[in-house]
């Protein structure tokens, strides 16, 4: 083996072992925040996942349509601000279960998801319908929201 590919093998070979010591380094547990964030041992909690289906009413006026996509969006808003919505998104292509988009509540309950997704004037006019999942994941998820206004220039 020739010096300089001995020299860029043991270069890499280094730079492997790094990356793998880097890697293996566990964040320190933290217990206030896994209690503030309602997190099991696992680090994980129920959420409910509203998944937002094409609703019965057409509404032809483009008017009248923008007027109930600004409620629709002006609702997810204050329903994050409370702290009761943790994600929400459109899905970007047509899909056989005509999956519009989604919001996942930071509650278990599905009566109570069901109450927040009725005060959207989107569903109330019937454009939109809904199904509903009970979901377990991250408790950490809701920590994402308070870095989103840093990086979104315009609101839709």
């Amino acid at each position: 083996m020739k010096s300089g590919t001995l020299l860029v093998a043991c270069l890499l070979l280094s730079a492997f072992s790094f990356a793998q010591e880097k890697k293996a380094e566990k964040p320190k547990y933290n217990q206030e925040l896994a209690t503030s964030l309602g997190a099991d041992k696992y680090g994980m909690k129920p959420y409910t996942i509203v998944m937002l289906t094409t609703g019965s009413t057409k509404i032809e006026d483009k008017a009248k349509m923008g007027e109930l996509m600004k409620g629709h969006m002006t609702n997810i808003g204050k329903l994050a601000n409370e702290g009761k919505i943790v994600v929400a998104g459109p899905f970007l292509e047509k899909n056989k279960e005509n999956y519009r988009g989604m919001f996942i509540f930071n509650t278990k309950s599905k009566e109570e998801a069901e109450q927040w997704v009725k005060t959207d004037p989107a569903v109330q006019a019937g454009v939109f319908s809904y199904e509903i999942f009970p979901w377990y994941g991250s408790a950490a998820l809701p920590l994402y929201l308070k870095h989103h206004d840093e990086i979104s220039k315009e609101n839709p």
